[in-house]
Order: structure tokens, then C-alpha cells, then sequence
């Protein structure tokens, strides 16, 4: 039925705007010949109980369709049909048959009989939709709550899965929170008592959970529908605006426990996927504007590997992603964001990569943004690979050579020594410019994509054929070791080597010059099973088992201590690179080899040692990293009197002596020490004790 109780309404700001007397609706389609706005009266409505069809004399300003409804406020469920050409040849793709979601909704509403195939379909799909909500942030009481702006030079990031986090059966939480936003708050003590200081949360963004192969589902959330909205999927609460709370809760909570929030965010494509996908928003509403085409423009270009790419340096596309950069910023209270395959959005409408893009350029000049962490996956799926090289002076970057380098080296390849020496003091040679800081590279041994560390040293080849792609998905050069045999072992010398090459890896993850990224679960050995690739995998293959607390817990202590031994070492958290002088008060660093001041970057090296040096606090860290398979025996720098070496860290020695505070420390008594094959010692100065 046609209503007739609105209002032109304006044509700012986009989305839904609630007001004392009712909502104003606008969003952007320039070539539609005219839209409809559905009000649907309770969340699982098939039909719209009111329908508006918008004038384009009296409903449009520009290319911006507005009205304003009486009457109606936060928690009116709604969507758009698109009237207008059908031409794929020139781009368009509008089919009236399709109820849209607001690209500027701040919640999406998934009804229990949701369907992508009916998206996909020449059929109505109004009864299988997805829906917009209507919020209104002023609502929400955020008692005083600020961001922490914490410096990257004290950040710790812990990057996890808001689903996976809680939903094992022993997670020991209520079963209605499990894998929820509410289910993260409960396991805040185990962040912070681990040492966390920043979460970087994997895809919270209203996300298509059924992009994937059937029966399985999409769980890490790379398939994303709405910008605005926290993924409802991930909220206890099932009211229409229950999520955008929950998530505000989440953040709150986690704010209050000095833990800052990182949002990974993917604006490079969209979950309605190649010419033949869902129509679910963009494609619906100006395909052309959204997306970047071939030049037969019925097709995607892909530079993402998913079959379409968001075009992010259209105009409009450009302000929807700023603005929706802002809103999370302003109204969800969010520290940061990691953006994926970052270097798509450095691609012009044709593709092209830009020398400066405006995208980037605007994010990181807009003052809402300022106090934010900005961190670029710089990298995209057609092979442009921009790490050092990423634009801007904000910008900071995941370091997937420094993976890469770490791997190679501790595996026991040749020729590795050089550039892992380099990866150890913040990559230089990547990161060329002499005044940038070092912790802007935010460097990781594992991550979410690929092997976690458990995996990384029990398989040399992925294992995903639960995935059904007959494991063709996933990397095939993981630079992974299994350590002697493939998968689970009972040998327990394989098992004593597999929890030591974990211990040297986390070792040197945490003495490293730069900003450390942990992966959810390396510390008490999660493993997917060989698994390089469990997008898809929403089971216990990817979920957090936290009976692994009790199962490993040396290696949790170890990585605890690591944590907070990094914490509160001042060398670790110094903004400048490290030079290698002894003539400073400023930090620096002297290479060694097994002999003092004769580092071995031989094409056959497997050792480094190197002694960090901070005289304006007092501080001396000597590290030494044994790679090869045989014991090496490593001369120590001498002191000055009335100072020892204390060990704090010897891999190779099992818990508690692995890892000991500098206060009950083992003092060293000779002037070197023999390491055994593939294990990593750190000894700290300290003034003689005896």
C-alpha cells in the first residue's frame, strides 16, 4: 500500500536520522528511475506493512533520494527497492525484484529464513531479506568512556575471533553469550592477565554468513554486506538494535581494563560477489559507482580474489567509507583499524594504482581519525605488494616479511641471517625513511591466515580438505617445519623440539623492535589441524579450547613472562631505530656471532647474537638465537664491575626454568655459554646479587 504521511524530507546526513518526530531517510542512486522505502512491522515481517515510493520532483535532491516519516524511531525495521534500467552492458543493474539494505545502516536485522540463493535469484526475494535498522546512538550511555590512545611503542595486539573467542564448550560462560560480543567481555581478565593492551578484532562488520561452500559457513567474516553494523550474528541480545549495544558494552568494558580495540575492516569488496551474485545493497542501488569494471562492463574486475573489488576512490564510495570510518570512531568508540588488502584501495576506477590516492590520503588527514591506529594490510590479491611503501606518515603496516624471515630463519634455511637480523630491529631496509618509527611495523609470526604456531611447527603442508575445495585453497609455501613427522606425535623428543622452536619463536616475536601481534590461541597451543586456510570452519577447528589453558600452561607462563618482561623494558618501547654506536646515550645495538663482535652473515649461518644497550636507563640486553641443530657455544660481553648476567630466558630448558623474572634469575658464571641446537637465550644485566 502507498502511504501518504511524509515529507520531502533532506538530503543530509545519509542513512536514517532519528528526530523527536520521526526519521529522515536518504541515500545515494544516481541512474534509478525511482525508489520505494518498505517499513516492515516486526523484525520477521515477509512484506512491508507500508510502502513509499519516492518522487524523483519531489524526493531528490542531486543524486540523493530522501523522505522524511512521522511517527517512527529507533527500531524500525526498512529497505529500498531500486526501479531502473536492467543493462549489464553499461553497468546497471537494477532489479526492483530485490529489497536493498541501506549502504548508511547503522544495524541489519538477518530473519530467520535469510537466504543468499533467493539474493541470487530472478525471484522477489522480500520474504528471505535482509533488513536496515533504524538506531539512535544518543541513546547509549557511555558513563564517560575515552579512547586510550596507547602508543604503538606499548602496544601489545592480540588478534582474535569475536565468535571463536567463547564458543567452545569450555569456554565456561552462559550458553546464550557463547561466541558473542557479551561472551568477550566475561574472558576480559584472561586479555588482561596475558598482557594485552589492543584487540584487533577479526571482521565485525554485518557480514554474509552464508558465502561459502554448503553445508559450511563464512566464520572469519571477509564477506561484508554493511559498513555501519556490528555483525549481528555476534550479539546475545536478538532485539533489532540489541548488537549496536552489545558491541558499545564490549568496547566499554574492554576500555575500562586498558585494552584499546582494533577493528579489522574490508572495504575492498563486497559480499555480493561476481555479476551473477546476490543483490543485496550496492550492486542494487548503482553497480557502476561501487564497484570497479572491466571494460565490458557487465564484468568485476577482481583484485581481491572474491570476484568483485569496491571502487574506493569513486567520490561516493570514498565518502561512504570515511564516513563509515568516523562513525565507528565517534560513536562506537573504536581505537583503530587494520585495513585488508589495503593496497586495493590505492587502485583508481579503472584499476590503476595511484601515486596518491585520495582514499588514503583523506583517512589519514581527517582530524575524527586523528588519535586512531590505522594498520594496512598493503598488499592486494592481483599482486600489488606495497609494504615500505604504503603512502602517508600515519599509516602503520602488517610486516609479512618480518613472518617470512622469522620462518626461514628458525627453520634452518640458508642465506637468511642478513634479513633476519634486519626484521630483529624494525626492517630499515624495508622501511626506509630515517625518521620513521619502527613500532609502525606491526610484526607477527602467525596470523589468522595461514598455520597458527602449533601448526606452523607440526605440518610442512596444509591440510583443508574440510573446507570442499580439495584443498587448492590456502598458501602452499608456509615456510613451516613439522619438526620431524607430520601432524599429532607422541615421540617426545619431536614434542620437547615442537614446544621449544613455539618458545623461540614467541622469543623473538617480543624482543623484536616494532609493535608484536599475537595470534588468538599461540599461547596455549591451538591448533586447526593443518587447516592453513578455516575461513569457513565455524567448529571447534577454529574455535579457542580453553581446556588448553590447563594443557599448556608452561607455555602460557612463558609467554606471559615474555609479555611482561617486553612491558617494562625500555628499550622495547623506544620510538627510534637502533643504531649500532657505542659512543650514545641513546639505545643501540652491537651485533656478535659466537665470537663478541663477529656476527657470522655467512650464506650458512644459523646463529646471531646481539647486546641492546640503553645507558640513560641503565639497561643491557644480551640475546643470543641458535638456528642450527648442534650446540653452539657463544662468548658474552664483558661488564663493568659489580654487574653479572642473568639468564631470563633459555628456551631450551623446561618450565619454570625457561622463563625467569630478572629478580630470580640464574646468575651466569662464566664468560660463555654453550646453547643448545634451535633454542633462543636472553640475559639481562643486573647488578651482582651474591
Amino acid at each position: 500500500m502507498n502511504n501518504n504521511n511524509s515529507t520531502p524530507g533532506k538530503s543530509f546526513p545519509l542513512g536514517a536520522t532519528v528526530y523527536p518526530d520521526g526519521v529522515n531517510f536518504c541515500i545515494f542512486s544516481k541512474s534509478s528511475d525511482f525508489l520505494e522505502l518498505l517499513l516492515f512491522d516486526n523484525p520477521e515481517s515477509e512484506q512491508p506493512s507500508h510502502i513509499y515510493k519516492l518522487d524523483p520532483k519531489i524526493n531528490k535532491t542531486f543524486y540523493y533520494w530522501h523522505i522524511f516519516i512521522p511517527g517512527v524511531g529507533a527500531g524500525q525495521l526498512y529497505g529500498f527497492r531500486a526501479h531502473g534500467p536492467h543493462t549489464p552492458s553499461i553497468g546497471h543493474l537494477f532489479d526492483a525484484k530485490k529489497v536493498l539494505v541501506d549502504p548508511y545502516a547503522r544495524e541489519v536485522y538477518v530473519p530467520g529464513n535469510f537466504s543468499r540463493e533467493a539474493a541470487c535469484s530472478s525471484n522477489d526475494n522480500c520474504s528471505q531479506a535482509l533488513k536496515s535498522v533504524v538506531i539512535d546512538s544518543e541513546e547509549y550511555d557511555w558513563e564517560n568512556d575515552e579512547h586510550l590512545c596507547t602508543p604503538y611503542s606499548k602496544t601489545v595486539i592480540y588478534e582474535m575471533h569475536v565468535g571463536g573467542f567463547t564458543k567452545h564448550p569450555s569456554s565456561g560462560i552462559n550458553e546464550n553469550l557463547k561466541g558473542t560480543y557479551a561472551g568477550l567481555i566475561e574472558k576480559i581478565p584472561y586479555l588482561k592477565s596475558l598482557g594485552i593492551t589492543a584487540v584487533e578484532l577479526m571482521p565485525v562488520q554485518q557480514f554474509d554468513e552464508q558465502d561459502a561452500i554448503s553445508p559450511l559457513t563464512n566464520y572469519w567474516g571477509y564477506s561484508p554486506i554493511a559498513f555501519f553494523a556490528p555483525h549481528a550474528g555476534y550479539s546475545s541480545n536478538k532485539n533489532p538494535t540489541g548488537p549496536a549495544n552489545e558491541f558499545r558494552d564490549m568496547v566499554k568494558a574492554l576500555h575500562k581494563a586498558g585494552i584499546e580495540v582494533i577493528l579489522d575492516v574490508v572495504f575492498n569488496h563486497t559480499a555480493e560477489g561476481e555479476p551473477d551474485g546476490p543483490v543485496y545493497s550496492f550492486k542494487g542501488l548503482e553497480n557502476k559507482a561501487y564497484y570497479i569494471l572491466k571494460e565490458n562492463r557487465a564484468l568485476y574486475a577482481d583484485f581481491t580474489g572474491t570476484g568483485n573489488t569496491f571502487n574506493a576512490n569513486h567520490s561516493i564510495v570514498r565518502r561512504l567509507i570515511r564516513d563509515s570510518l568516523r562513525y565507528w570512531v565517534a560513536e562506537m568508540h573504536v581505537d583503530g583499524f587494520r585495513f585488508d588488502l589495503a593496497s586495493v584501495l590505492s587502485r583508481d576506477e579503472d584499476g590503476k594504482p595511484l601515486e596518491n590516492p585520495p582514499l588514503l590520503w583523506e583517512i589519514e588527514s581527517d582530524p575524527v581519525l586523528a588519535s586512531t591506529k590505522l594498520i594496512a594490510e598493503a598488499w592486494d590479491a592481483a599482486g600489488l605488494y606495497q609494504v615500505g611503501s604504503f603512502i602517508g606518515d600515519k599509516w602503520s603496516e602488517w610486516n609479512g616479511m618480518y613472518r617470512d624471515d622469522v620462518r626461514r630463519f628458525m627453520r634452518g634455511d640458508d642465506g637468511t641471517v642478513t634479513d633476519f637480523a634486519s626484521r630483529i630491529i624494525g626492517s630499515p631496509d624495508i622501511f626506509t625513511s630515517p625518521d620513521r618509527e619502527p613500532n609502525r611495523s606491526i610484526h607477527f609470526v602467525t596470523c589468522h591466515d595461514g598455520f597458527t604456531l602449533n601448526d606452523l611447527v607440526s605440518y610442512n603442508k596444509k591440510h583443508n580438505e574440510a573446507n570442499g575445495e580439495k584443498n587448492l585453497d590456502g598458501a602452499d609455501y608456509n615456510f613451516s617445519w613439522n619438526c620431524g613427522t607430520e601432524g599429532i606425535s607422541n615421540d617426545d623428543e619431536i614434542e620437547e623440539l615442537r614446544i621449544r622452536q613455539m618458545k623461540n619463536f614467541m622469543a623473538i616475536m617480543f624482543i623484536s623492535q616494532g609493535t608484536p601481534m599475537l595470534l588468538m590461541g599461540d599461547e596455549v597451543r591451538r591448533t586447526q589441524f593443518g587447516n592453513n586456510n578455516a575461513y569457513c570452519q565455524n567448529n571447534e577447528t577454529s574455535w579457542f579450547n580453553w581446556q588448553l589453558c590447563e594443557e599448556n600452561q608452561d607455555l602460557l607462563r612463558f609467554t606471559k613472562g615474555l609479555i611482561n618482561f617486553a612491558q617494562n623494558t625500555e628499550v622495547f618501547k623506544i620510538e627510534t631505530l637502533l643504531k649500532t654506536s657505542f659512543h650514545t646515550r641513546n639505545a643501540h645495538i652491537n651485533w656478535h656471532g659466537v665470537n663478541l663482535g663477529q656476527p657470522d652473515l655467512t650464506e650458512t649461518s644459523h646463529s646471531l647474537a646481539f647486546t641492546l644497550n640503553f645507558p640513560r636507563k641503565n639497561e643491557s640486553i644480551h640475546v643470543m638465537i641458535n638456528a642450527y641443530w648442534q650446540p653452539l657455544s657463544f662468548e658474552l660481553p664483558p661488564l663493568q664491575y659489580g654487574v653479572c648476567w642473568y639468564r631470563i630466558v633459555d628456551t631450551a630448558l623446561p618450565s619454570p626454568q625457561d622463563y625467569q623474572p630478572v629478580e630470580t634469575a640464574e646468575k651466569v658464571e662464566n664468560d660463555s655459554m654453550l646453547l643448545a641446537g634451535r633454542s633462543v637465550v636472553i640475559l639481562v644485566a643486573s647488578e651482582n646479587r651474591n
